[in-house]
């Protein structure tokens, strides 16, 4: 099921109103990211010959949906980067050090989202503003739209996932320790994977 209706682009018909699913049109509305049913993690190759992988444990954030015009939704999520976790506790104090996100100074990391689009079916695509340190740069996330349902407590609930790959030099990230080998200790890819679920607010009261 798609979240957002295709538009119509037959000339033929140009002139007349697209019909909205009701399911899909009663998905609109603002929604919070639970943060106990969602992770936000990265994969980066170590030593160049396996994969390191993480998460961060702390994180908030918002949906706007729009059930009938994806351009009108919108995302806006906050990371604390001290929540790191890779399973390892030295692994992770050099993460938030000065060599890496430096975390006393820029605590946060932050994505704003400037547009959206459906790309097929129940795929899409959030264009917007990635900030990490004091760099900001643009980055597209694909997701894809895993469903709605109620919950047993009766919340309202919606489902993404997805990810994207990003260059860490490129927010400034750039340290690294070259190998005997040949090759460096970190890559400069990474890649962010999001599955998220989230809440939708109760309609207020006339």
């Amino acid at each position: 099921m798609a979240l957002f209706n295709r538009k119509n682009n037959d000339t033929r018909t140009a002139t007349t109103t697209a019909t909205v699913d009701p399911a899909l049109a009663a998905l609109t509305g603002d929604y919070t990211i639970d943060p106990s049913h969602s992770s936000i993690g990265f994969t980066v190759r170590h030593a160049m010959v396996t994969n390191v992988r993480g998460s961060f444990g702390e994180h908030e954030g918002s949906l706007k949906l729009d059930g009938s015009n994806p351009a009108d939704s919108a995302v806006s999520i906050d990371v604390k980067i001290a929540s790191v976790d890779t399973g390892i506790a030295d692994r992770d104090g050099h993460l938030v050090s000065g060599d890496f996100f430096d975390a006393e100074k820029f605590p946060l990391m932050t994505f704003r989202s400037t547009s959206a689009e459906q790309l097929g079916g129940d795929k899409y695509r959030v264009t917007g503003d990635l900030t990490i340190k004091d760099v900001t740069r643009p980055l597209a996330i694909d997701l894809e739209f895993n469903g709605s349902a109620t919950d047993v407590y009766g919340n309202e609930r919606v489902g993404f996932e997805g990810g994207t790959d990003i260059l860490r030099s490129d927010w400034g990230l750039t340290w690294n320790a070259a190998l005997e080998t040949g090759g460096v200790m970190v890559s400069d890819k990474v890649k962010l994977n999001f599955d998220i679920s989230a809440i939708k607010a109760a309609a207020p009261q006339a």
